[in-house]
Order: C-alpha cells, then sequence, then structure tokens
C-alpha cells in the first residue's frame, strides 16, 4: 500500500504533464471566426493559389493596429500565393479553405507568427499574439498550381525544360505589357533554374516546381 502511493502520485503527475501538454498545444492552434460567408462560396482556396485581399493586423494584448493593407499599394488589396510562406504561417493556415467574399477574423499564435523575435519593424514584441480581420476578393489558379504546370509542361512529359519555361516568361511578359530590358528574361530563367533544379538535371520536375520562388514565375 505504501509503495503503492508513490507510484500513483507519479502517474497523476504524468496524467497532468500530459493535460498541461495537450492544453499547450491546442492554445498554439491558429483559431477561426468567419465573419461573413456568401451564399455562393466557390472557389475554395488552396494551396497554390493566387489571392487578392486586404487584410488589417492587431496585437491581442492591447488591440493596437500594426498592419493595414489598405495603406500600401494606394489602397489596392494584396496578391499573395497561399501556402508558399509569402505571408506568415499562421495566415497561410488561416486563408485555406475561404471562398471570394467571405471574411474572418483570426487569432494567430506567436509559434505561427514572428515568435520569440517579433519583429520591431512593425512594432511586433517578442511572444506576440496577433489578430487579423481578413476580406478575400479573388482566388486564381497561381503559379504554382497544377493547372499552370500543365500549361507550361508542353510536351507533357511531367518535368519543365528550360525552352518550355523561357516560353511561358515570354508569354506572361507579353500579357502584362510591361517593358523589360532583353536581359532581364535571361536572368530570371537562370534564376528559377538556379533556386527550384535542385538535382541539377536541366530540368525542373513536378515535386522541384512545387514550391513558389520567385514572384515573376
Amino acid at each position: 500500500m505504501g509503495r503503492g502511493l508513490p507510484l500513483l502520485l507519479l502517474l497523476l503527475a504524468l496524467l497532468v504533464a500530459q493535460a498541461q501538454a495537450e492544453g499547450g498545444a491546442a492554445a498554439e492552434e491558429v483559431k477561426i471566426e468567419v465573419l461573413h460567408l456568401p451564399e455562393v462560396c466557390s472557389p475554395k482556396s488552396k494551396k497554390g493559389d493566387l489571392l487578392n485581399a486586404h487584410y488589417d493586423g492587431f496585437l491581442a494584448s492591447n488591440g493596437s493596429k500594426f498592419y493595414c493593407s489598405r495603406m500600401q499599394n494606394e489602397g489596392h488589396p494584396k496578391w499573395f500565393v497561399l501556402g508558399v510562406g509569402q505571408v506568415i504561417k499562421g495566415l497561410d493556415i488561416a486563408m485555406m479553405n475561404m471562398c471570394p467574399g467571405e471574411k474572418r477574423k483570426v487569432i494567430i499564435p506567436p509559434s505561427f507568427a514572428y515568435g520569440q523575435q517579433g519583429y520591431a519593424q512593425i512594432k511586433i514584441p517578442p511572444n506576440a499574439t496577433l489578430i487579423f480581420e481578413i476580406e478575400l476578393y479573388a482566388v486564381n489558379k497561381g503559379p504554382r498550381s497544377v493547372e499552370a504546370f500543365n500549361q507550361i509542361d508542353k510536351d507533357g512529359d511531367k518535368k519543365l525544360s528550360e525552352l518550355e519555361i523561357s516560353q511561358y516568361l515570354k508569354e506572361e511578359f507579353a500579357r502584362d505589357g510591361k517593358k523589360r530590358h532583353p536581359s532581364v528574361h535571361d536572368e530570371i530563367l537562370a534564376d528559377i533554374f538556379k533556386k527550384n533544379d535542385h538535382d541539377g538535371d536541366g530540368f525542373i520536375s513536378a515535386k522541384e516546381y512545387n514550391v513558389y520562388q520567385h514572384d515573376e514565375l
């Protein structure tokens, strides 16, 4: 009986520690509240999609606003590719399965935001929990979608050659109408292969293409 008590106490201590760990894990989740959902909710966003959205960022500790997308780029909504690290991880998580016209309020813990370092440039202290209010305007096929890969892969061999990507760049440049020096095309093409052709075989496979690396592609 006397020897059983310490074992019982040890078991209880382990259970408490486990419960605390589980509670901590739960606290580290991104919490999502849907403020407005359109009657027609399609298409829904997924990794690799190109999104157009406005969002405001607040510190959970005191409610102060540290970011407003409407104050940048002449008030135009922000374009970014979802799920590839162009925004903090918490926003990549929070904006999955979201449809045009939808509004969300999300709470992002430090581990999915700026962590222990914070971000002094926009006055985010270390270990800060963040709140974002998001309004999504558009969901488009992104440059790293399966559809985009197949569009570039003219011969259908599931890998992208230098010629195929070169042609794609020329088509994109012609579409947006911006004037560029011819050397820009070569520099971007070289940069794309440097960052994506991990095995150095002269092709970019579907697996290598999966991670978005260059704004021009």
